[in-house]
């Protein structure tokens, strides 16, 4: 009697761990359970420092280099770059050097050289004699704030009152075409987060312009 109530409590444990052990606890190399939702995409990471192809056309030290950029104010700055001489003529063509100078902390999308050679000749020479224009179309370029790259993507108001979208994320930043002068080409940045004494630059490959324009 006593071996049977034995053989029976075994069987009834055994019959208890098996269903224990195919129910709660997995295989061993069984897939783990996947989570229903997809995962989120990875966001680029933000530069710390300046960033671009263009960069590398800079001079690596003196006046114009990105060092060098850093202790003079924008307009200064941006006539000893090679990059950015022609922006520096035109806003001393519309009588602006004093106020990019002396504006605190701001953001510039600066159009390189060869933005302004994008621009047909019949376009541009007249907008450079008109200084009202040109004064509006200037400090479009320019959004209040020194915006890290992390900040740059989105919708800004401009120093001139409007509005100005800039697209993408990490090294990746463009302005749609139909915000150019030219309105054939999205402006792209191409050497940016560059530090001067009272801005911070991101040189585009297109002349932007303001949208009543």
């Amino acid at each position: 009697m006593i071996r049977t109530r034995t053989a029976l409590a075994v069987a009834a444990a055994a019959v208890v761990l098996s269903a224990c052990s195919s129910g709660d606890v997995p295989e061993e190399g069984a897939a783990a359970p996947t989570a229903g939702a997809p995962a989120a995409p990875s966001t680029p990471a933000s530069p710390a420092g300046p960033f671009g192809p263009a960069c590398a056309t800079l001079p690596p030290q003196g006046e114009g280099s990105i060092a060098g950029m850093a202790d003079d104010p924008v307009v200064r700055a941006a006539g000893t770059t090679p990059l950015l001489t022609t922006l520096a003529s035109a806003i001393g063509t519309a009588n602006l050097v004093d106020a990019f100078n002396t504006a605190p902390d701001v953001t510039v999308l600066a159009p390189a050289n060869t933005a302004f050679e994008a621009v047909p000749a019949d376009v541009l020479n007249p907008l450079l004699g008109d200084t009202p224009r040109l004064t509006a179309l200037l400090t479009h370029h320019v959004i209040p704030g020194r915006l890290a790259p992390g900040e740059l993507g989105g919708t800004h108001t401009t120093l001139s009152g409007d509005q100005l979208t800039v697209e993408g994320a990490g090294e990746s930043f463009t302005v749609s075409a139909d915000q150019t002068l030219a309105g054939a080409t999205p402006a792209t940045v191409v050497c940016g987060n560059l530090p001067t004494a009272n801005a911070t630059v991101y040189v585009i490959d297109q002349v932007l312009t303001p949208p009543a324009a």
